[in-house]
Parts: structure tokens; sequence; C-alpha cells
């Protein structure tokens, strides 16, 4: 009868699957680097524990009983089980063997991870990523609430809880319809755009607020009876006459390769840009590899898209 307590050792199943091997008790204590008499004592007390005779011991060698052959498939499989375990463990203890959840905005996923997702890949082959998108408030409160595993997006708030990398600087682009009054010029003075209808994404966006404080520092007027929901969207409608807008440098470089319609500018002496963060929690075991991660992605931007945004250093934790 099956002893209650305490179930039987990887050892003791490691020992049982040698001598039932081995049909020798004394090869096997050899082959297992114990003593014979310590072998002896650890097949008696798994055979105890279960209430079961394992092996038939005579003077003329060791056999398997019937109930060790009942078991012997299912203690091999345990001690594969956990051979398979701590390969797994291993794999995973570097970070490059993992899938993770990667949390990142809409206005900025489809034009940046094409670009450095097929070289990262090519650097750890091992490495994954779930992806979605979100806007950075929420993917924020997701990163904390264990949603995702890390986000790439702008980041406006701290948090004692999160850690950060910068990547990039993104710089905004201003854009009018090509029969704009405007549209002749590479650099147009702040004051020029006085009173301009800047069209912009809904407020759910981080971006609509950006654009927002924009407007206020130059006194131009969000138009809020028109919102995209899209980048695209804010190009068409900027396009068919319906006001002006600012989009992302790198939505620029992935989408207008021939923008006829429009006319791609920047603002005299004023630079506008948002910075994007690699973020993750600060108790993630991935943490050590994340802040790793965060330098090969800002290798792989600096030689993929430094004509579209200006790589930043590494810095201390935001």
């Amino acid at each position: 009868m099956l002893s209650e307590g305490k179930t039987p050792s990887l050892n003791q199943l490691r020992y049982f699957v040698t001598v039932a091997r081995q049909l020798n008790f004394r090869r096997a204590a050899h082959a297992l680097g114990v003593s014979q008499p310590t072998l002896t004592t650890q097949i008696n007390a798994l055979e105890n524990h279960l209430g079961l005779t394992l092996f038939e011991r005579s003077r003329s060698g060791t056999l398997l009983s019937a109930h060790g052959h009942a078991l012997l498939h299912y203690a091999e499989q345990v001690l594969k089980a956990n051979l398979h375990f701590h390969e797994v463990a291993r794999n995973l203890s570097d970070g490059e063997n993992t899938m993770y959840r990667l949390g990142i905005p809409p206005t900025l996923g489809p034009y940046l991870l094409p670009h450095i997702l097929p070289d990262i890949h090519a650097l750890k082959p091992g490495l994954k990523f779930y992806v979605r998108e979100a806007a950075p408030d929420q993917l924020f409160q997701g990163l904390l609430t264990g949603e995702y595993d890390l986000i790439l997006s702008p980041m406006s708030q701290t948090n004692s809880q999160v850690q950060s990398q910068p990547l990039f600087y993104e710089p905004l682009k201003f854009v009018l319809p090509s029969d704009h009054p405007l549209a002749d010029q590479d650099y147009i003075d702040p004051e020029q755009i006085r009173g301009e209808q800047v069209l912009t994404l809904e407020d759910r966006h981080h971006f609509h607020h950006q654009v927002q404080e924009i407007c206020m520092r130059l006194g131009a007027n969000v138009a809020r009876d028109y919102e995209g929901t899209s980048l695209d969207t804010l190009r068409q409608m900027v396009v068919m006459g319906m006001g002006v807008a600012f989009l992302p440098g790198l939505y620029i470089h992935s989408e207008l390769h021939k923008p006829e319609a429009l006319h791609v500018c920047e603002l005299a002496d004023m630079p506008i840009v948002r910075q994007h963060v690699l973020a993750w929690r600060n108790t993630s075991p991935a943490r050590a590899f994340f802040r790793e991660l965060s330098a090969v992605m800002r290798d792989i931007i600096r030689q993929r898209l430094s004509d579209a945004v200006t790589v930043t250093e590494s810095s201390s934790n935001v």
C-alpha cells in the first residue's frame, strides 16, 4: 500500500531506472557514482514508500518484478520531463529563447517594427515577440498589470516600478496640401501657421495631446470637428484640403515616398520631436536582457533609420 507523506525523490527514481537497466546493483552503483549500500537503502526506501516490490533479488541476479515493469516507463518519463524542464530553464535564463509580449502604439509600430524585427531575429533567432498595439497610457498601465512584458512607446509617465532605456527621437514633420500658400517653403516661420486649422488624431491617442500642446504654443487651432482615426486617414484629410497636420517622421519615411499631393516641411528654428523608450517592470527576471536588447535596437535603428530619426544614448532609468 502506498504510504502517506512525501513523494519519491528524483534521485530515487533515477536509482530505480539505473538498476532496472543494469539489473545489477554493483554496476548500477558504479554508474551512479554512489556506494552500493547507499543505492540499496534508497531502493528499499522507494519500495517501502510505494508498498511494492520493484526487483526480484536472488543469488543468480536481479530481475524487474511485474510491478517494476509497470512503473519503469513512467519513472523514465518523469526523469525525461525533469531534464527537459532544466534545459528549457537554461535556455530561458539568457532571455534569448523566449516569447515576450511587446506593446507599441499604432502610430509607431507599423512604421518601426518592419525595419528592426528582421535584424533582431537574425541576431537572436530564438527571440520572439507577441505584438499588441494600444495607446501609450494603456500600454503603461498594461505593463504595470503584467499584460505586457515590455513596451516601446513615448514615455510621459514615471513610476518606481518601471525601468526604461531611451531609443531615439522622432521628428514631427509639418504637412500641407500641395496647393497651400506655404507649400513652396522647406522651413516655415512658426508665426505663419498662427490661426491655421491643424488636423490631428482622436484624443485617445498620445499624439493628439502632443499636437494640441504645439498648437497652443503657436496660436494654431486644433480642428476638433475633423479628427482622424489613423495616420493614413489624417494624411488623406490633408490631401483633401481639410487642414494642415503634423505627422511622425517614421510614418513619412515609410509611407510618403512620392508625396505629390502633400508638401512636407519643418518649422524654422523649432524642431519638434517625440522620444521613444523601451520600458519594462523593474521586477522582471529578464530586466538585464531587456537592457541589452535596448542597445541592440539602438544599433539597428542607427543603421537602418538614421535618415529619419536621431538615436539616443543609454542613460539611467526613467
